[in-house]
Parts: structure tokens; C-alpha cells; sequence
């Protein structure tokens, strides 16, 4: 589904106006941020209205610290991933010091009523806004009853095993080796974006040629190798193994490179922006005695990659356009 994104609550189109609001950072827009934007896409069906999404631009806790943070989902990728899920625009706030002056009233006045014209506003229980995050979800309510709009406040959502999702939980599964948590939170397969880009060309003379990527310095993901799905500009699928590491056995040194090789697949790839989506963690990144041991193990990995890929079933709704059938229009 095509989405709108804008970065001013002012530009929203007339038409557009009077919605039901979802607001949040919706980073990963995991199993908990799936919540909030179904009980929010439910109200607008049942009211004839549009869905809106209100998120912020940089993240206000890299704002803040004036830090990277790790992002599980990219500002392109959340829009195509609340596309999937029925909103129709997502206002990408630009959050500035001008922003985070803003007195919780006015942040009502400006951007919800003014900017938006809310009929309805959903957020998560901990959701706090305004300077010094004053505005609570309560007082927003009574704001809401005053001002003409409805509040609804969205409890926690917790795993089978009573684990709160969070997107910190997730970025720490990752950390953690522990794939198979971190894409259960999300209800989809964790899925990295970046431009394919020219190497040493190692794993050619290997016969193992790989698509290489650069991924952001602050990202949290494990060292070793994956069992993947990568996904071209144009939506066409791969299954694949990548490893994301410093090649110990050939070099040892340098940011962590993500390098794929693409099963059934030859030609050029490079400059193109394309998608990896993690299935499996198959192993740590480990320094072999010479490249003949090196190229066993890769076999051995590529053999149980193909075996865990070819009977891979999705996770959920958002797993199926973003792992099994692919999203277009990502690089946009």
C-alpha cells in the first residue's frame, strides 16, 4: 500500500485531515507497536476516516544524547512497513530544539488539533510528550475531552513467555545472538537496507561471490553468519548466507561488513539498494588456518542455509510482504 510521508503536521493534505492519530516512535514497529496500530486502524474503518501516524525525525533519544542510535527500522522502511498495515500518512516530525520546547499544550494546539484536526488519538502507555516529556497519556485524555477528541491508551503487549516487547529488548536480542527472539518480537524477519558496494572480491576467487554492505557504525547486530533472503530494488527475492563481521581469517580488521552470497543468482549488483532479511544465526564468526578450511565451512553453511530457508513458514501478516514476497520502492 502506497503511504505518504511528510515531516510537518501543517502539510498534511485537506483531505487527509480529521483522522484517527497513532502516535509513537514506532522504531521496528514490532507485536507492541502492532497493537496500537490495529486498535487505531480499527476505529478509522469503523469511522469512514484515514490513519495517520505521528513519529519524530531524528529519534528524540538521539536528539538528546546527540548520539546514533541503533534504528531496527530505518525511516523508509517503518513508512513501508505502516503502509502494510493500513495508515495512510506518516508525519515524520522534524524534532529540533524548536520541538522540544513546545509545552505539552501547545504540542495539543499545533499538532494535534491545528496541524491534524485528530477526531481520534491512540498511543502506548508510556507515551510522554512535550517539554521535558510533562504531557502524560493521562493528561492528553483530559485534553482530548476538552478539545473534542477521543484518547485511547494502549496497554503493554507481552510475549507468550510474559516478556514485554520493546524495541530495546529486540536491539538486545540481536546483540544477544538471539535471532529467533528478536524476530518473534517483531512478528517479522529483522531486516537490514543499504547500497551494494564493490569489496576486495575475495569471495569470487572462492567461488563464493557476495553482494557487500556497509551497515550503519552504531548497529548492535551480532558478528557471524545468517541464513538470509535478500531482496533487489525491484523486489525480486534471493535466498542467501551472509556473514557480518571483519573477516578474521583474511584480514581481521576494519568496520564489520555484511556479505552475502546470493543462491542461483549471478550478475552486478553493485550501487543498488537492496534489502537483507534475517531467517537464522547458523554460527559466530570464527578465524580458520588457510582458506581451504575456510571454503569447507562455507559449503557446510551454505548446505544448512538452503535446508532452513526452503521450509521457512511467516511469522505473521508483515512477515509476507516484507521476507516472502517483497516491498517495493525501498531506496525511495
Amino acid at each position: 500500500m502506497t503511504i505518504l510521508r511528510i515531516d510537518q503536521c501543517k502539510d498534511l493534505p485537506a483531505d487527509l485531515r480529521g483522522g484517527v492519530i497513532a502516535i509513537g516512535n514506532f522504531d521496528g514497529v514490532h507485536r507492541g507497536h502492532q497493537a496500537v496500530l490495529t486498535m487505531a486502524r480499527q476505529q478509522a474503518d469503523r469511522a469512514g476516516l484515514p490513519l495517520i501516524v505521528l513519529t519524530f525525525e531524528p529519534h528524540p533519544r538521539a536528539f538528546f544524547s546527540g548520539e546514533a542510535i541503533y534504528r531496527l527500522t530505518p525511516a523508509v522502511l517503518r513508512a513501508n512497513l505502516l503502509g502494510e498495515l493500513g495508515v495512510a500518512a506518516v508525519v515524520e516530525q522534524r524534532f529540533d530544539k524548536g520541538f522540544a520546547a513546545l509545552s505539552p499544550d501547545a504540542f495539543i494546539d499545533e499538532m494535534l488539533s491545528d496541524g491534524l484536526g485528530a477526531s481520534a488519538v491512540i498511543v502506548g502507555h508510556d507515551f510522554h510528550f512535550g517539554h521535558k516529556r510533562a504531557g502524560t497519556p493521562d493528561s492528553l485524555a483530559a485534553a482530548g475531552r476538552e478539545k473534542g477528541f477521543a484518547v485511547d491508551i494502549v496497554e503493554p503487549e507481552t510475549a507468550e513467555d510474559g516478556l514485554l516487547i520493546s524495541s530495546s529488548t529486540i536491539r538486545q536480542a540481536l546483540a544477544d545472538q538471539d535471532l529467533s527472539l528478536a524476530n518473534g518480537l517483531l512478528g517479522y524477519r529483522h531486516t537490514v537496507i543499504a547500497t551494494v558496494e564493490q569489496g576486495q572480491q575475495l569471495g569470487r576467487t572462492l567461488g563464493y561471490p557476495t553482494a557487500n554492505m556497509s551497515l550503519p557504525p552504531q548497529t548492535q547486530l551480532a558478528l557471524g553468519i545468517y541464513a538470509v533472503r535478500f531482496r533487489r530494488a525491484d523486489g525480486v527475492l534471493y535466498n542467501g548466507v551472509a556473514s557480518f563481521g571483519r573477516r578474521p581469517t583474511v584480514t581481521d580488521e576494519g568496520a564489520p561488513l555484511l556479505e552475502t552470497f546470493l543462491f542461483d543468482f549471478s550478475g552486478d549488483l553493485y550501487g543498488e539498494t537492496c534489502a537483507v532479511s534475517l531467517f537464522s544465526y547458523l554460527r559466530g564468526e570464527e578465524k580458520f588456518d588457510g582458506l581451504d578450511p575456510l571454503i569447507a565451512q562455507m559449503k557446510r553453511d551454505e548446505e544448512e542455509a538452503r535446508a532452513i530457508l526452503g521450509g521457512v513458514q511467516p511469522l505473521g501478516p508483515l512477515d509476507l510482504p516484507v521476507s516472502f514476497e517483497g516491498l517495493v520502492g525501498e531506496e525511495s
